[in-house]
């Protein structure tokens, strides 16, 4: 039967079960919680704290410009891109950086730097063979390699500036080391380019001396030929001739471009006040002064018309004033914009005039600058050699100059500046004694939590069957043993007395299993009544013939009823031993309320047993127990809260099923119970119920069998007396 007899079933977790389970352990999580607390603490409070310090460096050009204006980069200067950045980095962490700084800090002589040197016990790894004997270093490398654990360098994501780290349990170490290492590498970066300035100033002093001597002859020549041909200078570069025309051409230059500008101007306000555009868009007639000052008076009104427009109605005599003014203004703005348009045209006229005398004079100017032009043509050819010598020459002297400016060491900084340096540090980075004690704390809360789960899970308190049914809020639940609420009942086709027949026989003599037949037959043609009462009166079932009929059909469950109480419960007990005996493995599930089973098979009647199952108070394993006069198990009725139990009796249906699955048979003896109360622990199956009725009355016995017949039970075995355990009771029929 599904539910009791099979061997598996799908199954729910009971969350309200595994919060429960974690509440009942409430104290021993918080406890666990609290020892590992204490534990952390204890332990941040014994480690030597580490301090950290930085300082941060910034990669910048700072080669001076001496020119005072925006000269062009230098040729050493530094290209600022990630790869330079990262180069710098890198630079940092040099060994003939490290190794300045070692020495003037002399950190060699300190513990912290050399540990296995001061050490007076091996390390045991080294021992063992598992890391490098530091000994076997020179101790100059091995304060290197304890100072690059220590040290961290990275360039700032997104920046040219460079971070430097270091940690030291001496807060003043933290500070000092990342600073003398920004100083240290300054100084390195500074005489760089020192090196770089003295070689070039060697390289140029014979170059500019060669430059001077070509300059001075190529200038002797320049001279000789200018007076030879009469060739007189206004100014370096020009003749007076060529002086003149140039300075025709460009005052006619000027005088067209003031001509263009005035007809441009005249033009736009014209095509402005034809198109009706607003005259304060115009740059000529916003300059105006008088339109300046009309604008004004037209903003005043505007802001006063607007202001008495909330308190005055339209047609107000002040609001008409200072309407009339305002249309007045704007008539007046107008006018003056056509008094600029006229002086823009006039403007133009003249520029035209004067253009037309310039041109005259160019072309007289023209001629004679023809004549001079064909002489000049050798001058300008020595002139460009004497330029270009002059030139190289300018440009050797300044880069000399510089160069030798710059040999000192206050004139060559570094390419970067320490834009933030390391304080000594007043709190330790390591270890942070309350995030490191709260996350011990909540790890140790929620891994208690999930041991409590997991254990819950494992041990099946925390499953329930699908489907199961739930108690709700007012239903009535009625204690183990007790008679429980009906329910319906799902028949079963299968008649009791066509099992109890062939169980019979296996106890009776051959002769006898005639008349089982008889009363077999009698039963399936459903009499009732009298015939029934001489049928049962013809048969008496022995615990042997019941154990050898739930074995021989491989019955995994029966639910035992015994009217009579305890003596019915005894029987029970009996029958288990039984099918123990025969080689069978068995467990029976006390559920009655005068615990009888416990008694007869437990040594001690405080066992955990069902009950505590139920409630999820003990384990799987430790609920079941070994019957002290056989090989069966017994599970006891347990020391839990009976009432309480029964609010878990959704779990009961998965305790069967695994018990089915470890156990050949499983007995379970619920005493008294009435059949109504069956169907709560069946779920509405068809079970094997065996009716444990020493003492009874064939008559009682009768009536039994038509009780449970009428409520769908048909599965029925009667066990009326114990008799002889391996063969029927003398004088008596077993049917």
């Amino acid at each position: 039967m599904s539910g009791v007899n099979g061997s598996s079933q799908d199954v729910d977790i009971d969350l309200g079960r595994i919060i429960s389970a974690v509440w009942e352990r409430k104290a021993r999580i918080i406890g666990a919680t609290i020892v590992a607390a204490a534990v952390a603490l204890v332990g941040t409070s014994l480690m030597k704290p580490s301090y950290r310090g930085e300082t941060r460096l910034l990669i910048e050009s700072r080669s001076p410009n001496l020119t005072g204006g925006e000269g062009a980069p230098q040729a050493n200067d530094p290209i600022l891109d990630s790869l330079n950045i990262t180069s710098q980095a890198q630079l940092l962490q040099s060994t003939d950086l490290i190794n300045r700084v070692v020495r003037d800090l002399k950190l060699a002589e300190l513990e912290e730097f050399d540990p296995a040197a001061q050490s007076l016990f091996p390390d045991p790894l080294v021992l063992i063979g598992l890391k490098q004997d530091p000994m076997t270093l020179d101790p100059e490398d091995r304060v290197i390699q304890e100072f690059r654990e220590k040290l961290q360098v990275y360039p700032v994501e997104n920046s040219r500036v460079i971070a430097i780290e270091f940690s030291s349990r001496d807060p003043k170490l933290a500070a000092d080391i990342p600073n003398k290492m920004a100083e240290v590498y300054l100084q390195i970066q500074s005489s760089a380019k020192l090196d770089t300035h003295s070689e070039t100033a060697k390289w140029l002093e014979p170059e500019i001396a060669s430059l001077t001597q070509k300059v001075k002859e190529a200038e002797g020549k320049v001279a000789d030929y200018r007076s030879s041909n009469g060739l007189f200078q206004t100014t370096e570069t020009n003749s007076f001739s060529t002086q003149q025309l140039n300075d025709i051409s460009t005052e006619l230059a000027r005088v067209r471009a003031e001509r263009a500008n005035a007809e441009a101007r005249a033009e736009n306000v014209r095509a402005s006040l034809k198109a009706g555009r607003a005259s304060d868009t115009l740059t000529d007639v916003v300059g105006s002064q008088v339109i300046q000052r009309l604008k004004e008076a037209e903003a005043n009104l505007q802001a006063q018309v607007s202001d008495l427009s909330t308190s005055l109605l339209e047609g107000h005599p002040r609001l008409r004033g200072l309407r009339a003014q305002l249309a007045g203004i704007r008539q007046q703005i107008d006018a003056e914009t056509k008094k600029i348009l006229a002086s823009l045209d006039n403007e133009a006229e003249v520029s035209r005039l004067r253009e037309r005398q310039l041109m005259a004079q160019l072309n007289g100017l023209k001629a004679d600058s023809a004549k001079a032009g064909e002489e000049e043509v050798g001058l300008r050819a020595l002139e460009r050699e004497a330029a270009a010598q002059r030139q190289l020459l300018e440009t050797y002297l300044a880069r000399y100059r510089e160069a030798t400016s710059r040999l000192d060491g206050n004139a060559a900084p570094a390419d970067a500046r320490i834009v933030s340096r390391a304080v000594e540090p007043s709190e330790p980075y390591f270890p942070k004694i309350i995030p490191i004690v709260i996350v011990v704390s909540l790890a140790t809360f929620i891994f208690g939590c999930l041991i409590v789960m997991i254990i819950e899970l494992f041990s099946g308190r925390a499953l329930r069957p699908s489907g199961a049914h739930e108690v709700e809020e007012g239903e009535v639940v009625a204690p183990i043993g007790a008679p429980l609420p009906a329910e319906p009942v799902a028949a079963a086709p299968l008649p009791v007395h066509q099992m109890q027949a062939e169980a019979a026989r296996f106890d009776r003599p051959a002769p006898a299993r005639e008349e089982v037949r008889a009363a077999a037959e009698k039963v399936r043609a459903k009499v009732v009544g009298d015939a029934l009462a001489r049928e049962v009166e013809e048969r008496s079932f022995t615990i042997g013939s019941v154990a050898h009929y739930l074995l021989r059909h491989d019955i995994p469950v029966a639910i035992a009823i015994s009217p009579a109480g305890d003596e019915g419960s005894a029987a029970t007990v009996m029958l288990a031993r039984e099918v123990s005996e025969r080689g069978s493995t068995v467990v029976l599930i006390d559920m009655t309320g005068s615990t009888c089973p416990t008694g007869l098979m437990a040594d001690n009647p405080r066992l955990p047993g069902i009950t505590d199952l139920l409630c999820g108070e003990t384990a799987f394993g430790d609920a079941i127990h070994r019957d002290r006069l056989s090989d069966a198990h017994i599970i006891p009725h347990g020391i839990s809260d009976p009432d309480r139990a029964m609010r878990g009796a959704d779990r009961l249906t998965m305790i069967i099923d695994a018990l089915a699955d470890a156990y050949d048979l499983v007995l379970i003896e619920c005493g008294p119970a009435e059949i109504s109360g069956i169907s709560r622990l069946t779920r509405n199956e068809t079970p094997e119920i065996i009716l444990s009725v020493p003492g009874f009355k064939d008559e009682d016995v009768a009536k039994l069998v038509v009780d449970f017949e009428g409520a769908g039970y048909r599965n029925l075995l009667i066990m009326t007396e114990a008799g002889d355990r391996h063969s029927p009771r003398r004088g008596r029929r077993a049917a």
